[in-house]
């Protein structure tokens, strides 16, 4: 049986460490993980997911991210259910993190918040190198559009 989770999203708050009665570390936050389908006419949706983090992994994410950050997650999902304060039973899933990364992008030098991933410094990238970002409608052939799409 499998049971792996890869995210990739944005913080959606600062994480906050928290050591359980036993002196473990834990954490818990969200991250919101934007759709990567969009619907002609409408904005971009995101799925927001709980992840919780334990030992080493919680002091890494509590160190080095914040809210708005962006977060590469590999874990698992659990599930669980407890009874709320008002008493009735809730069910919740989970992404247990095994691991936390960094997704290229980088801290401004005043600590602040991030920026996008810089280009390759390498011999083979230079501004003469051809990019689709500076090509034309005229570059692309067009698709037929039917209905019998494979997925």
């Amino acid at each position: 049986m499998i049971n792996r989770v890869v995210l990739m999203g944005r913080l959606v708050s600062d994480p906050e460490l928290k050591t359980t009665q036993s002196g473990i570390n834990v954490t818990t936050f969200r991250i919101a993980v934007d759709r990567s389908y969009v619907k002609a006419g409408e904005e971009r949706q995101a799925d927001f997911f709980d992840i919780v983090a334990w030992r080493y992994t919680a002091d890494f994410v509590c160190r080095h991210f914040r809210k708005g950050s962006l977060i590469a997650i590999d874990g698992s999902l659990q599930s669980r259910t407890y009874q709320a304060k008002d008493g009735t039973n809730r069910y919740v899933v989970e992404v247990i993190a095994d691991s936390a990364s960094f997704t290229g992008e980088r801290r401004d030098s005043n600590g602040g918040g991030y920026n996008q991933p810089q280009a390759p410094q390498h011999p083979a990238y230079s501004e003469q190198t051809p990019s689709f970002a500076s090509g034309s409608a005229s570059d692309f052939e067009e698709m037929p559009a039917d209905d019998d799409l494979p997925f």
